[in-house]
């Protein structure tokens, strides 16, 4: 949390729309993520500032919440609502009062606000910090989508120094207690005339300061690594389908709980398949003398097994056949193949093929 407003955070209007919003937070995002600053500690400040400010102002009751927290100021005259809320009386036109209440529950990830609020409010302690929430896009093969699976992915994210474990001190550095916090961890500053408090800049909430920086991470705690995770894909799985890993997200600071880890799946086309609900749908070429004449042919299937398929005589382009059974199986019920036959008129036709094509048509009476 710094000290302006959310608003001012993402230098957006307070009648900004979703799209401003979101386009003003991936434009700040791009430019203050800590992997494109790698030799710029005080990005990663402003990276979280950022992230947090978009957090709340995204979700419209979020947003509403904290419009009325901004617009009611000193908070006069507030009383407690319950656990993580308040009440309050505020005065209103023509002599009469306006009753308003706050729920802090949904703040937990806005640098400690919420917090704060819900201690004075209800709670009388703070609540365990959470870590930021990793969200990421994977895309899935259509059979493994289909049928479900297992896919890794790679996640880049913050993760302790291996060299201090997080304290920020070299393996042989003495502690003291924060000059700047006092030891709290926290730092308390005035905002639209209420306190906010938030992790102390120089001991990073840790209350305790290193006589020498760590040289791996340079006092941070924590440092950007690369993590393999392997994602579950449940079978019948659509594009845009959430999953959520919880605590495989960001660590918290000072030991709190990690967030989590939200994937959306993007499912990719496949050549020979397509999807219609249940079923599973694929078109098997054959040429005009089988068409006519009847034929037996092999057919793979989803699972990858080929089952022999009988074409009757006189069969159609476009005719489908079931197969049951061989689509997708999904809370209890389980779709079937449709094979739907095209077809193939030869383009080429050799003098002899010709005349032969020709006196065929002749005695079984066909216009050409």
């Amino acid at each position: 949390m710094a000290t302006k407003d959310f608003y001012q955070v993402l230098g957006v209007s307070e009648g900004a729309t979703e799209a401003e919003i979101k386009k003003a937070y991936r434009r700040l995002a791009k430019q203050y993520h800590p992997d494109a600053n790698p030799d710029n500690p005080s990005a990663g400040e402003r990276f979280k500032e950022i992230s947090e400010a978009h957090a709340t102002l995204s979700d419209a009751e979020k947003r509403k919440q904290y419009d009325r927290m901004r617009k009611y100021g000193a908070f006069a005259g507030m009383r407690s609502g319950g656990p993580g809320g308040a009440r309050g009386r505020s005065a209103g036109g023509a002599g009469t009062t306006e009753d308003f209440e706050f729920d802090f529950g949904g703040f937990g990830g806005m640098g400690g606000l919420g917090d704060i609020f819900s201690s004075i409010f209800g709670r009388g302690k703070q609540s365990t910090p959470v870590g930021q929430n990793l969200e990421t896009a994977v895309d899935v093969p259509f059979r493994t989508a289909m049928l479900g699976g297992r896919v890794p992915i790679v996640l880049a994210m913050t993760e302790p120094c291996p060299t201090c474990k997080g304290s920020g001190g070299a393996p042989d550095a003495t502690f003291s207690t924060c000059p700047e916090c006092k030891g709290r961890g926290s730092v308390s500053f005035g905002q639209g005339g209420f306190a906010v408090s938030r992790p102390c800049p120089m001991c990073r909430g840790r209350g305790k300061v290193p006589s020498r920086k760590c040289p791996t991470c340079l006092g941070a705690g924590d440092v950007r690594a690369e993590r393999k995770v392997m994602i579950t894909v449940p079978p019948g799985t659509e594009s845009g389908t959430k999953v959520r890993l919880k605590g495989q997200g960001e660590p918290a600071p000072t030991g709190g709980k990690p967030g989590d880890l939200i994937v959306t799946f993007q499912v990719q086309s496949d050549r020979f398949f397509r999807r219609d609900g249940l079923d599973i749908v694929c078109a098997v070429p054959i040429n005009v003398a089988q068409a006519m004449l009847g034929t037996t042919i092999r057919v793979r299937t989803l699972a990858g097994k080929r089952i022999q398929l009988r074409i009757p005589a006189g069969t159609q382009s476009g005719r489908k056949f079931r197969i049951k059974g061989m689509g997708i199986e999904k809370n209890g019920r389980k779709g079937d193949q449709l094979v739907q036959v095209q077809v193939t008129v030869p383009e080429h036709l050799s003098d002899q093929q010709r005349q032969k094509i020709k006196e065929f048509a002749e005695q079984a009476d066909l216009p050409y």
